[in-house]
């Protein structure tokens, strides 16, 4: 009872802090992310309905946090991820994936975000609240699914609730991974680059203790502040 008192404590200090931060300005959430990899750039446009996700990347942004982080997770068809700040000098070889401030982003939820091809979204630890790492994040790539596929995951992984109709169009067109839908925050999706995405995902990767981990490293060069443009 103690330890989930204190975590929740932790969880609500956590967002006063995000929702208070200086080093935001108003204008700063009307520009999009620029992330400058040695593959290409990818353009992301935040979403104002996850304002605690938003404003925590776009501090990070602000103050170089992602310069020079590797995508270190990388399956194809599934997702690239990225955000540990332990990846900027690791080793070849050496597992990644446990770095990060110390805090966590309380989880926001949307039943109009989900897990279509493109979305960005943030990464969790295995937490009651299910609140996001404070850096790490990933951009899915997903798969193309039938109907038949979805009717599947909506009776084993969903326990029988259904998928919006609008929602399963996109994945039965643009693809996605649906069984993370309501678990892991989607906060926002690229809106220029995806295919810089794709040969992300197609790298190779490691299969040792390392495993998911790009062989030749994948890294975010440059994150910055972008003015926004149509796309």
């Amino acid at each position: 009872m103690k330890k989930t008192l204190l975590a929740l404590l932790g969880i609500a200090f956590a967002s006063i802090t995000l929702a208070q931060d200086s080093t935001l300005k108003k204008k700063d959430r009307r520009r999009d992310v620029l992330l400058k990899t040695n593959y290409g750039d990818i353009t992301i446009r935040l979403s104002d309905s996850t304002p605690l996700h938003r404003d925590n990347f776009l501090k990070l942004v602000k103050i170089g946090y992602y310069d020079s982080v590797l995508f270190h997770r990388v399956i194809k068809n599934f997702m690239i991820q990225g955000g540990d700040p332990d990846s900027k000098h690791a080793a070849a070889g050496q597992p990644l994936g446990n770095g990060g401030p110390s805090y966590r982003v309380p989880a926001e939820f949307r039943t109009s975000l989900f897990h279509k091809k493109g979305v960005i979204a943030a990464a969790r630890d295995d937490n009651p609240q299910k609140a996001s790492s404070g850096s790490q994040f990933y951009i899915v790539q997903g798969k193309i699914f039938t109907d038949g596929a979805l009717d599947t995951l909506e009776n084993i992984r969903r326990g029988g609730k259904k998928i919006p109709l609008e929602q399963r169009e996109a994945y039965k067109t643009v693809g996605g991974t649906p069984h993370l839908d309501q678990n892991y925050t989607v906060f926002g999706e690229v809106v220029k680059g995806l295919d810089v995405v794709d040969a992300i995902a197609a790298v190779e990767t490691s299969k040792g203790v390392d495993r998911d981990r790009p062989v030749k490293d994948v890294i975010i060069l440059k994150a910055k502040l972008v003015k926004r443009k149509k796309h």
